[in-house]
């Protein structure tokens, strides 16, 4: 039984999905921070447009990332040896978002300082939890494929 590609297409799939909400949630509904407001204060309007641009350039590759996690999960289909698992395509969903958080947590509000998850608070206790977040969305999801794994041996000896 090989589960691989199936967690290999949940986990970019996680990724691009975690930067969806990231950007729909804290850039857009919440306006808590945007790609560059660290370093360009949203006090002029030159300022919004140029981070309007790199959000929407971060909004490009998480869709292009989502849609290659798609394509990836076409290919598990066309494979008759990877078993078809909710919770395993669940599991490394949540994975990737919490790669995401983790990556993205670290290099953009920790090494660039492009911006934090509440500018106005600059690096704060909010930065540490979303890296956090991505650490538990990690292992929540790990705990989920690795149970539906030991489920499924039993089915499929």
């Amino acid at each position: 039984m090989n589960n691989k590609p199936l967690i290999a297409a949940g986990n970019v799939m996680g990724v691009g999905m975690g930067g969806f909400a990231d950007g729909i949630l804290f850039h857009q509904i919440l306006q808590l921070h945007s790609m560059l407001s660290a370093k360009l204060p949203q006090d002029t309007i030159v300022n919004i447009k140029t981070s309007m641009v790199w959000d929407g350039l971060f909004h490009a590759l998480t869709w292009i990332t989502t849609a290659i996690s798609i394509s990836l999960l076409w290919e598990v289909a066309r494979q008759k040896n990877v078993p078809w698992s909710g919770r395993i395509f669940f599991g490394s969903g949540l994975m990737g978002w919490g790669i995401f958080n983790l990556v993205e947590g670290i290099i953009d509000h920790y090494i660039l300082g492009i911006h934090h998850v509440v500018e106005r608070f600059g690096l704060s206790i909010y930065d540490h939890m979303f890296l956090a977040s991505g650490v538990l969305f990690i292992a929540i999801g790990l705990i989920t494929i690795r149970s539906e794994k030991s489920h499924l041996q039993h089915i499929y000896p």
